[in-house]
């Protein structure tokens, strides 16, 4: 007898997930998530209701995987701690220029927080 196959996870599906759960351990709302990676708070909704999954080849799936990048160089450096990270996202950078809950807004600062938290986890 043949053992059962676990069924393939969908890409989108889990990539959805991973980026609701990521935008919510870094203290981001709908209207923040949106701007992050490029869509608008009624599909943010959507994705929360399992109505619309993030396509891992679009344009938004990229920048959602720069997010969980993002958390998941973060969550370390805090030692996990939920407090330290949102602490972290909210106030002003020296190196950054900024605070990194709004300079991920763009993509530009999306790139330069994730290699400064890059280099950082690097350093350690």
């Amino acid at each position: 007898m043949l053992p059962a196959l676990k069924p393939t996870p969908d890409a989108a599906v889990v990539l959805t997930k991973a980026t609701l759960r990521a935008a919510e351990q870094l203290g981001l709302n709908n209207a923040e998530l949106a701007a992050v990676i490029g869509i608008s708070e009624a599909t943010v909704s959507r994705l929360k209701a399992n109505g619309r999954p993030i396509s891992p080849t679009s344009k938004e799936g990229e920048l959602a995987l720069m997010l969980i990048r993002v958390f998941r160089s973060l969550d370390p450096l805090t030692g996990g701690d939920e407090r330290k990270r949102r602490n972290w996202m909210t106030s002003y950078n020296q190196a950054l220029l900024g605070q990194p809950h709004q300079l991920i807004r763009k993509a530009d600062g999306l790139v330069r927080t994730l290699a400064y938290l890059d280099g950082m986890r690097a350093a350690t």
